[in-house]
């Protein structure tokens, strides 16, 4: 009852606040469904250093996440709530040159509506409302971060940036469905000077994670301040990070645990109704990928098409695998030979190959899709881009360790647009999760069924609401009991401003 109160008190306050707002025909900023942002305003270009300050734009967001799991068999229900909001400011550009801050803060004020501090380790989604190593160490459920700050630079078709900032792409995103997005420390270039063609390079030194304040190593899992286990909550601890790359097993093995994530991608447009998505990705000595996308849009008549995609993940073993092993749970780091399901225990050489059908004519949407993981080394991508995304993933799930099997489908319809609930929309997802029993040892899940449900509603066009709800049925595990079912639900308001 005290979150339904404190959330209608959250509700009233941003509903308030879009009174000073409501004189603007168009938000300076929207929200697409997954929470990214949607910038349809930005400062004109002026002719002196004073005036790009002052002409500058300022981007305003306030949010509210709760979140409540209930597990079925084990012990480990946990809840979450957070509040807080970003201010982000951008020059105008002068002589092609401008900059951009933003400045997010988060709380958990309410001691109700979050765990323990002794026991933050059992909260899943929802600790990216808080620092579970700021709050093993100074008690402090508050996080500020200057998660973006970097330069910019354009000429003709072309951009350059160098600092923090969000990146999306295929592996890397700021999956801002929390508090505070994902963002990399380095440096972008992005072009258009080939018709019909973007094409993209990205050199990052560091990631901050969504529930961290400082910038990290990409891929090191943990830190040299073990001895508590609080280490591990200040590099990349990642839910899908691979903790053999732990900084023990780097260091013990002569390897560098100050790793660059270099990422490079191409699209293009050139064929009708093809989109083709190629993209690179290195850590240099530890590992690499190549992806291949292809999308064709088949128009049915009267707004309808049917487009089928296929992709394809290649990854490529360059030293990871001999200092963390095939598995991302670590437990085959420094073994070889046959471990646990694995046919090589010290090999993370695999790929991942998808497939799907999208019917839509712009309202109704529906898809079916299926991914298959070879039965080889699990698949290393702990920063935000989900390897399966857009075809079989749901909501919490992880579905690219070694020979993973899953087939999904879902709907979609917007309720708005086909003017029966105005700014409505609602998905239904269901997945079927074939995981590989022989690995369950190496801690791989149970077979399961999920059903993710997303309802959306546009309130105002700068306040969002969001409810989200995950049903996990999975198997008992061989020779064990049931530890991957439980019920989520999450709820969140954001206002844009």
């Amino acid at each position: 009852m005290k979150m339904i109160k404190i959330s209608a008190v959250a509700a009233l306050t941003c509903a308030l606040a879009v009174g000073a707002n409501a004189s603007e025909s168009k938000p300076k900023r929207e929200l697409k469904n997954n929470m990214m942002v949607i910038t349809n305003t930005t400062p004109a270009a002026v002719d002196n250093i004073a005036d790009a300050f002052t002409e500058g734009t300022f981007y305003g967001r306030l949010r509210m996440n709760a979140f409540k799991w209930d597990w079925k068999d084990v012990d480990q229900d946990n809840k979450a709530f957070g509040v807080g909001g970003s201010m982000t400011y951008k020059t105008a550009p002068f002589a092609g040159v401008s900059a951009t801050a933003g400045l997010y803060y988060a709380n958990s004020p309410f001691s109700s509506l979050r765990q323990d501090n002794a026991d933050i380790g059992e909260t899943k989604a929802g600790k990216d409302t808080f620092s579970r190593y700021n709050v093993n160490r100074t008690g402090d459920w508050s996080m500020a971060t200057l998660a973006e700050a970097y330069l910019q630079y354009d000429v003709s078709k072309t951009t350059f940036k160098a600092g923090r900032q969000i990146f999306e792409s295929f592996l890397t995103k700021s999956n801002d469905t929390k508090m505070i997005p994902n963002t990399f420390m380095g440096y972008v270039v992005e072009t258009k000077e080939l018709p019909k063609t973007t094409i993209r390079a990205a050199y990052f030194t560091e990631q901050k994670l969504r529930d961290h304040t400082t910038f990290h190593d990409p891929l090191t899992f943990g830190t040299e301040m073990n001895n508590d286990n609080k280490g591990n909550w200040n590099n990349n601890d990642d839910s899908a990070i691979h903790k053999g790359l732990s900084f023990a097993n780097i260091t013990n093995a002569g390897g560098d645990t100050n790793n660059a994530l270099i990422v490079a991608d191409l699209r293009n447009k050139s064929i009708e109704n093809l989109q083709i998505d190629l993209t690179y990705g290195l850590v240099p000595d530890m590992v690499s990928n190549f992806t291949a996308e292809l999308n064709y849009k088949i128009n049915l008549g009267d707004k309808l098409s049917l487009t089928p995609g296929i992709r394809h993940m290649q990854q490529f073993d360059d030293g990871a695998g001999a200092i963390g092993g095939a598995t991302l749970k670590g437990g085959l780091a420094g073994q070889s030979g046959a471990v646990n399901g694995y046919k090589e225990a010290n090999s993370l050489d695999s790929s991942l190959t998808m497939a799907r059908l999208v019917l839509t004519d712009g309202i109704f949407k529906a898809q079916i899709g299926y991914s298959a993981v070879a039965d080889e080394g699990d698949i290393v991508a702990p920063w935000r881009g989900f390897p399966t995304g857009g075809y079989t993933r749901a909501m919490a799930q992880y579905n690219w360790y070694a020979n993973t099997k899953t087939t999904a489908a879902e709907v979609h319809y917007n309720f708005g647009k086909a003017g029966i609930v105005p700014g409505f929309q609602a998905m239904l997802r269901y997945a079927m999760q074939d995981f590989d029993e022989a690995k369950q040892a190496a801690g791989v899940q149970a077979d399961s069924n999920i059903i993710h449900i997303d309802l959306n509603q546009r309130v105002t066009p700068a306040l969002y609401a969001k409810l989200r709800i995950g049903l996990v049925d999975a198997d008992e595990r061989v020779g064990s009991t049931d530890k991957d079912s439980y019920n989520e639900y999450r709820f969140e308001l954001n206002y844009l401003f």
